[in-house]
């Protein structure tokens, strides 16, 4: 033996013979090969092929007869690839539901795959890609997901084609809530998101049927320690921030290191309530529960 190695025949773990559609020219090959008898190994040495490739040819596109015919391995080919995939929104009733849900409420295509990440932990079928979300809503044309959604309101912007991703993305945009300029969760201190540090606490607003009265909740992360303060009608900032120096007025200064809430404008003046309390206040992103997962599932637990 000369040493040499036969790059053709080896496992396709190298360049050659990889990565290519095989032709309608290699196909009369491999049929002529065949009708020599000739092994997949010897045809994929001939055409500079790896095996396993010739392999999966003659095995995926071998008549009925189980004999090799260039012209019938064409043909097959290429109904495979007209073939339409099923997609993972048309046959998954439960996954759908959430998705149509989303973006119903709001939620982009991202955040929704996000959410579903977090909802859904051990679940690997209620996981999906933001592009098979966009490929159902804009690739797909007039299809059912579409047709249930009315593109032009299932997503925030309200289009109904999808425009190529700006340069400037992930840049930041001024929102349209100012009192989160300079606030964002992005800002607040990686020691906020260890459990192994005490004083981080998670706040929300839970208001209750027909609005005609609300709670404040504030769960802090490490301990799970819960602080409840019930509002009557009236849950405007000023009453909210009032009720919160109240509620955090007793806490030893050890557990008084920031405060996450969501962007609603019952926080919108916030600024005031660290300047009396020296606590910052952080804010999630827009439909971003995950990011303040202790205090939502308290307040699940109390609608409950």
């Amino acid at each position: 033996s000369s040493g040499r190695r036969d790059w053709s025949v080896s496992a396709c773990s190298g360049r050659v013979g990889r990565g290519q559609r095989v032709s309608d020219a290699e196909r009369v090959l491999i049929a002529q090969g065949r009708a020599r008898g000739e092994s997949a190994a010897a045809i994929a040495r001939s055409l500079g092929r790896c095996r396993q490739t010739v392999s999966r040819e003659i095995a995926r596109n071998t008549g009925p007869d189980e004999v090799y015919r260039a012209p019938g391995a064409s043909a097959a080919a290429q109904e495979r690839l007209a073939r339409p995939k099923a997609r993972r929104l048309d046959t998954d009733p439960a996954l759908r539901a959430e998705v149509v849900a989303l973006l119903e409420d709001g939620a982009s295509p991202r955040q929704i795959s996000a959410r579903l990440r977090w909802a859904h932990p051990d679940n690997e079928s209620m996981r999906i890609s933001h592009e098979q979300i966009y490929q159902a809503l804009y690739v797909q044309g007039a299809g059912s997901l579409r047709q249930q959604l009315r593109v032009d309101k299932a997503l925030r912007s309200g289009r109904t084609r999808r425009l190529p991703r700006s340069p400037l993305a992930g840049l930041p945009r001024r929102s349209n809530r100012p009192w989160i300029e300079g606030a964002q969760i992005s800002v607040r201190p990686p020691q906020a998101a260890d459990r192994a540090v005490p004083g981080h606490w998670e706040g929300d607003l839970v208001i209750g049927a027909g609005g005609r009265s609300a709670l404040i909740t504030l769960v802090e992360r490490t301990s799970r320690f819960v602080l409840i303060h019930r509002l009557g009608a009236g849950h405007d900032s000023q009453t909210v921030t009032t009720a919160l120096q109240t509620m955090v007025a007793d806490l030893p200064r050890a557990v008084r290191a920031s405060i996450t809430w969501d962007q609603g404008s019952e926080m919108a003046q916030h600024a005031a309530f660290t300047a009396a309390t020296d606590i910052p206040v952080y804010f999630a992103d827009p439909h971003s529960p995950w990011q303040r997962p202790t205090n939502e599932n308290t307040n699940r637990l109390i609608r409950d």
